[in-house]
């Protein structure tokens, strides 16, 4: 399936950001010998990294025309969903420089808003763990709320609101079950509310306390909306990752016990072994699944038959929610923000050329 999620309004301010850093229109002339490897591919040596930087700019390669362009920019940027359900996604970004790539996985981390717990009232609590302790692990629990439907809380107020703030009650206290079996040893069986997690977590077993009879907790918590720039507890994925995709070309036929040797040099999937005319020859099957292990390299009669490399536009994300919004939700509140920073941009430099 493909998504084209850069449209309407972002396609302008993209375009226009770029138009002006960028407008240098290049000359045309005789293509460079190797320079389509230069510009597209990473290519990965036995000692070291090859063409890893950003080089297709106006006027650095002679015959190719890099001025920015937004109808090129539409037609190479897509978006393809490779796996999703609701806490993990898997996509491919595919046309987009590294440093927008790397920008999105940062809004992911950083600047997405979600909704968790501030402040902790502690009216009793008799249990073995310190309030200082009990409010930190209340802080990094994930929350399941619509952040969306919230505004920040103005840090002057003394009191939230029903707009910025959600007030949470934990109220427990640990009593003997009388039906408990009288050779049991289980506090599972001994005792009733010894394991508290009924906070309206995203996830019902999160452990908060074990309580012994008599025990108590009285909690009062407020839930406001905040980024991860702030504190980490905001944070909405639990992990937001990108790599390039790896590209494996075998320069000539790899046959016999060499082929053997090469596919168990890859990750499992990568490398198969076909039989052509009863002979045993290794064919790249999905480079994907590679590691990029470079092991390869490290045999003298294979590391000559075979090219290392990684498309240098062609991101791999993967992208895991704590649960509070769903993956792909994330992934459009990200676009959102990213937008939102391209305006206040542009905004900014109106405001300097009327200076």
């Amino acid at each position: 399936m493909v998504i084209f999620l850069f449209g309407g309004v972002f396609e302008w301010e993209f375009s226009t950001l770029y138009r002006r850093k960028r407008g240098i229109t290049a000359k045309m002339a005789a293509p460079m010998s190797n320079v389509d490897e230069i510009r597209d591919r990473v290519i990965l040596g036995e000692f070291g990294v090859r063409n890893v930087h950003t080089t297709d700019y106006p006027g650095n390669y002679p015959g190719y025309d890099d001025t920015w362009d937004l109808e090129k920019f539409k037609k190479n940027f897509r978006i393809d969903i490779v796996n999703s359900d609701e806490n993990m996604l898997e996509f491919d970004m595919i046309g987009i420089d590294a440093a927008i790539a790397n920008a999105f996985r940062r809004i992911l981390l950083a600047e997405v808003p979600t909704m968790a717990i501030e402040k902790v009232f502690v009216y009793n609590n008799t249990s073995i763990i310190q309030d200082e302790i009990l409010a930190h692990r209340l802080g990094l629990v994930p929350i399941k709320a619509d952040p969306r439907l919230f505004e920040y809380r103005n840090p002057e107020d003394q009191e939230g609101t029903e707009i910025d703030t959600i007030q949470l009650q934990l109220k427990v206290k640990c009593t003997r079950n009388p039906r408990a079996p009288k050779d049991s040893s289980d506090p599972k069986e001994l005792y009733l509310n010894h394991m508290d997690a009924k906070i309206g977590p995203v996830h019902g077993d999160i452990l908060l306390a074990q309580l012994r009879p008599g025990q108590e907790l009285d909690i009062v918590m407020h839930c406001v909306k905040g980024i991860g720039k702030d504190h980490a507890k905001f944070s909405p994925v639990a992990t937001a990752s990108y790599r390039l995709l790896p590209e494996i070309t075998l320069l000539q036929t790899i046959e016999g016990e060499q082929a053997e040797r090469l596919k168990r040099c890859f990750s499992p999937g990568v490398i198969e072994i076909q039989n052509v005319n009863g002979r045993k020859v290794a064919k790249v099957v999905n480079s994907r699944l590679d590691t990029c292990s470079r092991e390869v390299l490290r045999h003298d009669d294979l590391k000559s038959l075979v090219k290392l490399g990684r498309v240098r536009d062609h991101f791999i994300f993967s992208v895991e929610s704590t649960g509070i919004l769903p993956a792909d939700v994330l992934v459009t509140e990200a676009i959102n923000v990213l937008i939102s920073k391209c305006q206040k941009f542009l905004t900014e430099l109106d405001a300097a050329e009327m200076d």
